[in-house]
């Protein structure tokens, strides 16, 4: 099997490739880095492969996708770790745990679009109670969450591995952002959810390199904690999401760094009257290049 990463020198693509090294049944198609920008030059790698993986701002992999489609090629299979066809009708989400239908869907397609990386946990969290029936799609969700540095590209990145002595002083210090709610996340938690509105959404960047935590406040629901751990531990059996015990005094985002598996946990009062659902997983494993690869082997199967 030939793969093509399109945008390998970004921190998603050089993480696909680290773990795309372990197959020993694959040959992994290498550009001239100092063509890695040509159009040209992409399309013949774009349309040699049998998967090519997109790691490129959205109009980029557009273009990608132009290259392949323009040639009338049927054989490239695409799995787009951009924004940029996350919502598309044409296009399968890539999180095979939403269901088995969805990941049947995966192993067919040749158009897969991946999460974003907070996307992920909010999906994981609310999907299956949409689609138990414990929450209504018209229900108003707030979503916080905080994320190591490398979710926010190679700029960011090097910005914040500066000499120590004379970067910003802000950096050290948890920062809010998307405060506009206009975050690029929020149309795919609501279009895969099936939800009528757009969540609150209030994201934090932190000064560490990987890991997250996304996290569903909800008051005085209509549902207990049980409820939810019961559905969370059918849905997900047999999944790379597992539901963890709820009995921690605290929850480091930075512990499953490295991994490619997402934790869920379900907290509460005595009374369920205050639930707090939290998912915990690396933004660059379960959150991007990790998910990437798992659609990658199910589309090998």
């Amino acid at each position: 099997m030939r793969v093509f990463i399109d945008g390998e020198s970004g921190t998603v693509g050089l993480n696909i490739r680290e773990r795309l090294n372990k197959y020993t049944d694959i040959e992994l198609l290498k550009i001239d880095p100092e063509l890695s920008e040509n159009a040209d030059e992409r399309k013949k790698f774009l349309n040699r492969a049998d998967i090519a993986f997109l790691c490129l701002p959205d109009e980029i992999a557009k273009e990608s996708v132009a290259l392949i489609d323009s040639t009338g090629n049927i054989t490239t299979r695409i799995i787009d770790a951009s924004t940029a066809h996350r919502t598309h009708p044409d296009w399968t989400y890539g999180f095979p745990e939403l269901s088995k239908a969805h990941e049947e869907q995966i192993r067919t397609s040749k158009r897969v679009a991946t999460p974003g990386c907070y996307a992920s946990g909010f999906i994981a969290l609310v999907y299956p109670l949409v689609s138990g029936g414990l929450l209504s799609a018209d229900s108003l969700i707030s979503c916080f969450g905080i994320s190591g540095y490398s979710g926010a590209g190679k700029a960011f990145i090097d910005e914040y591995q500066g000499d120590l002595m004379t970067r910003n002083p802000e950096l050290a210090s948890a920062r809010l952002y998307a405060l506009a709610q206009s975050h690029k996340h929020q149309p795919e938690m609501r279009a895969v959810c099936g939800l009528t509105y757009d969540p609150m959404f209030n994201p934090v960047i932190d000064d560490y390199y990987s890991g997250m935590i996304v996290n569903i406040p909800l008051m005085k629901p209509n549902f207990t904690a049980c409820d939810v751990r019961e559905l969370y531990k059918k849905h997900y059996s047999g999944t790379r999401v597992e539901l963890k015990n709820s009995d921690v005094t605290f929850l480091a985002a930075n512990t499953l760094a490295g991994s490619d598996g997402m934790e869920l946990y379900v907290f509460s009062d005595p009374n369920s009257e205050r639930i707090l659902l939290s998912a915990r997983f690396d933004n660059l494993g379960k959150g991007a290049s990790g998910a990437a690869v798992q659609c990658f082997e199910i589309m090998q199967k």
